[in-house]
């Protein structure tokens, strides 16, 4: 479901893929963190404003894992409010391999 945003201008549509790509690049920003692989899931779920964020990601050996966790969802969060003036609901991170 796209994001919808109403502006007295029109209405401003942020499609699914968007979304996704806005999420991945901000999961990514995080040094050793890596999204883009075919196995992994990422749903975004947005309703009446609030988005919901599930991904998989993959983690750089070394490093500590829930705190990297923690500054994906710091960032993925983050990076919805700024960008798509959507409030978050949830960021659940799921570190699915270590490489």
């Amino acid at each position: 479901m796209s994001l919808l945003v109403s502006e007295p201008a029109g209405t401003i549509a942020v499609t699914p893929p968007a979304l996704a790509g806005l999420v991945v690049q901000a999961a990514e920003a995080v040094d050793g963190v890596q999204v883009r692989r075919g196995r992994r899931r990422l749903d975004i779920d947005v309703a009446l404003g609030e988005a919901n964020v599930r991904l998989e990601l993959s983690a750089r050996y070394g490093l500590v894992l829930p705190d990297v966790a923690r500054e994906v969802q710091e960032q993925v969060a983050d990076a919805l409010v700024t960008m798509c003036g959507v409030s978050v609901g949830s960021v659940d991170v799921s570190v699915e391999e270590v490489e």
